[in-house]
């Protein structure tokens, strides 16, 4: 396990989980892009789907508080203007498809 902290450069378990919650949120807000790509393939256009909205906001909630943890205001300004930016395309979805 050691070896694996060193990798990770972790010192405590802590942030090791940490570390792993961080990966998750990645690895969500890398699947938007993979939803993405598939569904435009399939439509031989263009295409974001809702989808691609709602993993943007999981991943990006949850590099948000990795970010917060880490205390780095960069990494917290982006993810949170993202999240903005996520929430209004889908408000905007939602009022269109209840209009």
């Amino acid at each position: 396990m050691d070896s694996l902290f060193v990798f990770l450069n972790v010192q405590t378990w802590t942030e090791f989980w940490w570390v792993v919650i961080g990966l998750g949120g990645q690895m969500l807000f890398t699947a938007r892009f993979l939803v993405q790509w598939i569904a435009s393939e399939r439509a031989r256009r263009s295409v974001v789907p809702l989808s691609f909205w709602y993993f943007s906001i999981l991943g990006g909630l949850i590099l948000l508080a990795y970010a917060i943890y880490r205390k780095d205001p960069v990494f917290i300004l982006g993810q949170s203007t993202g999240l903005a930016i996520y929430g209004r395309n889908l408000w905007l979805i939602h009022n269109e498809r209840n209009a």
